[in-house]
């Protein structure tokens, strides 16, 4: 069941496209595998791509010999390090990728030390796929182990091992910017701060105070298509890279970078994509492939295995969390202290700034501290996770919360309600929330007839949570082309990952009175579009609806010039509404757009438009959760028997598509807090590097996500609408924590909570009593 709660008016009476469901656009190609995807290509002449990856977590690398190697029969070409021609340490600063050329050409490929298990060594290029196994398994490299960091919490010792000699603390005060250096070496690459009013002031004028520490484990995002990228070198110097990627534009500055090349000789083709999550907004494979092709003079496609995915690639932080909430009898919060220390993997680069940023966000809090802590330990690099940080932040805060309510004698979601943020109030960076729906989000909640839902039986309890995501946005182009049919083609850059095609096409439809099947959306390569920041952050349908309304307003206003001089008036004198272009001094003349189209070759010509729109910053989305579970104290194992999703949608583009970005959201929460984690042994090692191994929820694990979608509309868009696709993952962590606490007493501050953990937590409960 899904309902639609609009607080402003019913979107179906606003407009014709926006808030219909429309069936998408590249549906059909992918229901019967039409669609390519990134281990599709096949070139004449294509070369196979493997990448030797180290079995030390820690190890400095003496010597690398290839020289068997390149002697293979079959081989065309090997790749080291020292291949990649960077001279200088230029500063990469995408929203989603930021550091230096240097650092990601070696998470790419190790220099002179590999830093976990897994970290790509050398790659090899030949005729075959087991040619170039073969060929790895011949590469001699000298390793000198060291001693491998292997948690946050051996890496914040003052006598640890350093990773890397010349990284030094960064002190900052806010989420943007390096922050001031402090010059001291160690582990932790930055330590971030958010602070409020007076904290001692606060906690003194508490009636009560609750203070819980957690920790979460590393978790993967669980796409399905592994990475995969195809590169071709030619010989005038033409790099084009067919690639499974969210960002093309991402991936053409970082390859570039690394490679030493102009931005204008790459061209990057996004292909199809399998799932994502925020994962696949970096490169791995992508400059590696196109070394090997400019060494061999031939194409090389390299595809990664399962087990290459889970161990050379980004997964989310590892986190250790303390969260104290001071509260007065009223139920009024009156301090808050959340500490945050996540780690980073081997290099610098954890998500901790989103967790700081938004973990007490959804509470009006005048006095509060926040420190969040970037740490670096011998594991992968960590990468974006869907709301990248902030499931953890408030898988701390809500448990507090909850406890603070309990312990005040007030229902958790009236004392939600009683301290929730609306228009004005300040967020830990000290920045007013315009129009949010986060009071809106917890009444829906409350009248939702989930909330009072008898909930009968033992072990048995209900939970709930609510989450707080905020998204700043980038630029984003398109470009129409008016078909002679009256049809439009619409081409923007970025990556569908989630419907977005259909839901920005809806946006253009609704400027120019057409209906979504008469927008063909085509998302191309980075030469044929305007620069468009990544899919990620909850800005597609956003911020690439800015630009394809903004184009579609271009194309509109050519259009009004065309009438006017077929009716031999100004431009001014003509109208535009519903499809239908009128003119004002003589209403008899009307024409529809699409006969309008068929006269533009004989009133000067095709109209193609292309804008580039800034974005107007997609801001704040909140969503809450209710969960019942049933807990089997015999083996501890949890069954979710009902789950609802509520969400502020702002405006639902496309109703159909907001909810599934709810449950897939939801489900992968579930996992998270459940099942998911990666079991690392003494040495560093992944031993769970597999879908059998890593447990991630099937249909069986699940019930229907009931979602309800709440309508505050976002002031910054000419539509309404707020990001989507990341907020809905960031309640069920907690809100699946406290339900199990109503069901056996025990509170769960440790994730995963796995039959194991809930077992060994009943059996201190049994001790204590």
């Amino acid at each position: 069941m899904a309902t639609t709660a609009d607080r402003e008016g019913t979107t179906s009476g606003k407009y014709k496209v926006v808030g219909t469901r429309p069936i998408r656009h590249d549906g059909l190609d992918k229901v019967t595998g039409r669609a390519n995807f990134g281990a599709d290509i096949s070139l004449p002449g294509l070369l196979h791509g493997k990448i030797l990856r180290s079995p030390h977590a820690h190890a400095r690398i003496k010597s690398i010999d290839t020289s068997k190697a390149e002697a293979l029969p079959g081989v065309r070409a090997v790749a080291t390090a020292r291949d990649f021609p960077i001279v200088e340490d230029k500063v990469i600063d995408f929203a989603e990728i930021q550091g230096n050329a240097r650092m990601m050409a070696d998470n790419v490929l190790a220099n002179d030390k590999v830093l976990y298990k897994g970290h790509a060594v050398a790659a090899v290029a030949a005729i075959s796929p087991h040619i170039a196994e073969e060929a790895l398994n011949l590469i001699e490299v000298d390793y000198e182990v060291l001693p491998p960091v292997l948690t946050l919490h051996d890496a914040m010792k003052e006598d640890a091992p350093i990773l890397h000699e010349d990284m030094t603390t960064r002190f900052r005060v806010e989420r943007f910017g390096r922050g001031e250096d402090t010059g001291e070496k160690s582990n932790i690459a930055g330590h971030l701060r958010y602070a409020l009013g007076d904290l001692d002031k606060g906690f003194k004028d508490a009636d009560l105070i609750v203070e819980r520490e957690f920790s979460t484990q590393t978790v993967h995002q669980g796409y399905i298509e592994p990475h995969a990228s195809t590169a071709s070198w030619a010989t005038d110097g033409q790099l084009t890279i067919w690639t499974s990627t969210q960002g093309p534009f991402a991936i053409r500055t970082l390859t570039a970078a690394i490679l030493g090349n102009p931005e204008s000789r790459v061209k990057v083709i996004p292909m199809e994509i399998g799932g994502g999550f925020g994962a696949k907004l970096v490169a791995y494979l992508d400059p590696v492939a196109a070394i090997l092709s400019r060494k061999s003079g031939r194409p090389v496609k390299m595809v990664m295995t399962r087990t290459e995915v889970f161990e050379g690639t980004g997964p989310t932080s590892a986190t250790h969390m303390r969260c104290k909430i001071g509260a007065d009898k009223a139920g009024r919060i009156t301090a808050a202290h959340l500490y945050l220390a996540f780690e980073a993997g081997a290099f610098p680069g954890s998500p901790v700034g989103g967790g700081a940023l938004t973990g007490l966000g959804p509470y009006k809090i005048d006095n509060l501290l926040v420190d969040g802590y970037d740490v670096v330990c011998n594991k992968q690099k960590v990468q974006a996770y869907r709301a990248p940080g902030q499931p953890q932040a408030a898988f701390a805060v809500e448990l507090v919360i909850d406890e603070v309510a309990e312990k005040l004698g007030m229902d958790p979601t009236e004392f939600r309600l009683k301290n929730a943020a609306q228009e004005g109030d300040r967020m830990p960076n000290g920045v007013p929330h315009p129009r949010i729906g986060c009071k809106e989000v917890i009444e829906a909640m409350m009248a939702h007839p989930h909330f009072n839902a008898p909930l009968q039986g033992a072990n048995r309890g209900r939970g709930i949570a609510i989450g707080h995501r905020f998204n700043s946005g980038q630029t984003s182009s398109a470009t129409i082309n008016v078909n002679s049919n009256g049809t439009i083609s619409l081409l923007t850059g970025s990556v569908d990952i989630g419907g977005t095609r259909t839901a920005v096409a809806m946006q253009a439809a609704e400027v120019l009175g057409l209906g979504a099947d008469d927008v063909t959306p085509v998302v191309v390569d980075t030469d044929s579009v305007g620069y468009t920041g990544s899919t990620g952050g909850s800005r597609t349908a956003y911020d690439t609806g800015l630009a394809a309304i903004a184009t579609a307003e271009e194309v509109k206003r050519q259009m009004m010039e065309r009438a006017a001089l077929i009716w031999e008036v100004q431009p001014e004198d003509v109208e535009f509404q519903d499809g239908v272009f009128t003119c004002t001094k003589n209403p008899a003349d009307r024409m529809t757009f699409r006969g309008l189209a068929r006269q533009l070759t004989r009133t000067g010509g095709a109209i193609t438009c292309s804008m580039s729109a800034d974005s107007t910053g997609v801001g704040s989305t909140f969503c809450g959760n209710i969960v019942d579970v049933e807990v089997d104290p015999e083996t501890g194992k949890v069954d979710i028997l009902r789950y609802t999703a509520i969400i502020d949608a702002g405006r639902s583009v496309h109703p159909g598509y907001v909810e599934g970005q709810v449950q897939g959201a939801t489900v992968q929460g579930i996992g998270w807090a459940l099942n998911e984690e990666y079991f690392y042994s003494d040495n560093g090692a992944m031993v769970n590097s597999s879908f059998l191994d890593y447990r991630m929820p099937t249909s069986l694990d699940v019930p229907m996500i009931d979602t309800v979608l709440v309508e505050v509309p976002n002031p910054r868009h000419p539509y309404g609408l707020r990001g989507v696709g990341e907020v809905p993952i960031i309640p069920p962590l907690a809100a699946l924590s406290n339900a199990i606490y109503h069901a056996i007493g025990v509170h769960m501050d440790k994730l995963p909570m796995s039959p194991n953990a809930i077992l060994e937590a009943l059996e201190e409960k049994e001790a204590r009593e």
